[in-house]
């Protein structure tokens, strides 16, 4: 489902191969809560997207873990942001800001985080329109 919605997308895309059930508890493991059930099944699809440029349009599982653990517990980072833990951030916009999910009060809605003045902003109902917006231009930042 999740390949055919974005191959039918104007923008060059590259996929991966599946993620492993063990790659994805190991991500759920570290972040201390389940992945959001669309992202998990995109995960078994293909894990991770690219899109133009390498641009990092939905992370593998590994790079999930890594960059939420490392957003959550770098003691600098909380110092001059509010606290990332109701965030799972899955994306990168290309220019520092980041896509993230709130799965712990299970919304299926998809903000985005600004690197530079902290706001964490509506984009996107839920994933499946988070790719198509952004992949049309939809979304801007």
């Amino acid at each position: 489902m999740w390949t055919e919605l974005v191959t039918a997308l104007p923008r060059p895309t590259a996929f991966q191969p599946a993620a492993s059930e063990s790659s994805l508890r190991r991500c759920a493991t570290v972040l201390r809560h389940p992945l959001p059930e669309d992202l998990a099944a995109l995960l078994r699809e293909s894990n991770g997207i690219e899109g133009e440029y390498g641009a990092g349009l939905i992370w593998p599982a590994e790079r999930i873990a890594s960059e939420n653990l490392t957003m959550r517990e770098d003691a600098e980072l909380a110092t001059l942001y509010m606290p990332f833990d109701p965030l799972l951030f899955f994306a990168d916009a290309g220019n520092g800001d980041l896509f993230a999910l709130l799965p712990t009060i299970r919304r299926p809605d998809v903000f985005v985080w600004n690197h530079e003045d902290d706001s964490r902003t509506w984009v996107a109902p839920n994933l499946a329109k988070y790719l198509e917006w952004w992949l049309t231009g939809r979304i801007t930042l």
